[in-house]
């Protein structure tokens, strides 16, 4: 699908980032809004700060569609690493367990993987942005709290093992909106009685926007208007309907 370029001076739709690691959305949508002077800024789906890929900035009147973005279906291509559990489920947590993880079989691996297709509770993890009483649990997972907090429905509409080069599995998955992939690397670690936490994640999907269609986040802070860069309203509501 070609980008269409605006038509107004108003920079009003969505715009498509292929993030790097480091900045936190939050951190991508301050750098757009503070570097092109743009009053409404929002993106429709965090990536956590070590995850690359697709990012959906929205701008002006774009963020009015924040929920219809961020409700579609995404896609995922990563990496887990066996034998080691962190805090975070993911690189940049604490490691918390090590074991030997030699013993586990590719195809103990991908009978894990192919189990989680379809329907699943999944429990959020501590290190997370959703809220118990107003509090985000990353905030009281700092001072080393655990509390309670209600699983939530996710599908798994497939779960591909690409390699296999101990310890490491590099997969692919396609999933509903609220998934946590962090945390189906760390309960396959668990079923498996090894521990695992998530390497790498790239972001190559949200429902119709590819990767593919995005710019590089430096190369758009270069450019001097991002107005041909801008996926217009007009053009993304049928995509998104």
């Amino acid at each position: 699908m070609a980008l269409l370029p605006s038509t107004s001076d108003a920079l009003d739709g969505l715009l498509l980032v292929d993030k790097p690691a480091g900045p936190t959305s939050h951190d991508i949508v301050a750098r757009i809004r503070r570097q092109f002077r743009i009053p409404k800024v929002g993106h429709g789906g965090t990536l956590d700060p070590m995850a690359t890929g697709l990012l959906i900035i929205l701008l002006g009147k774009g963020t009015k569609i924040s929920e219809r973005v961020m409700g579609h279906d995404k896609t995922y291509v990563g990496v887990f690493r066996l034998g080691v559990e962190t805090d975070s489920q993911d690189a940049d947590g604490r490691v918390v367990a090590e074991k030997d993880a030699s013993g586990v079989t590719v195809a103990q691996v991908a009978e894990q993987m192919h189990a989680r297709l379809g329907d699943q509770m999944q429990m959020p993890p501590m290190v997370s942005a959703i809220k118990v009483q107003g509090v985000p649990l990353y905030k009281l997972a700092r001072k080393g709290q655990t509390v309670e907090r209600p699983p939530k429905l996710i599908h798994l509409y497939r779960f591909d093992l690409l390699a296999f080069s101990p310890p490491d599995v590099r997969f692919a998955v396609e999933c509903t909106k609220g998934t946590y992939v962090r945390t189906l690397a760390h309960d396959i670690g668990q079923a498996l009685g090894v521990g695992a936490h998530l390497t790498e994640l790239r972001r190559t999907r949200i429902g119709p926007f590819d990767v593919a269609q995005a710019a590089p986040l430096d190369e758009l802070i270069a450019r001097p208007s991002l107005a041909d860069r801008i996926v217009p309203l007009a053009a993304a509501l049928p995509l998104l309907a």
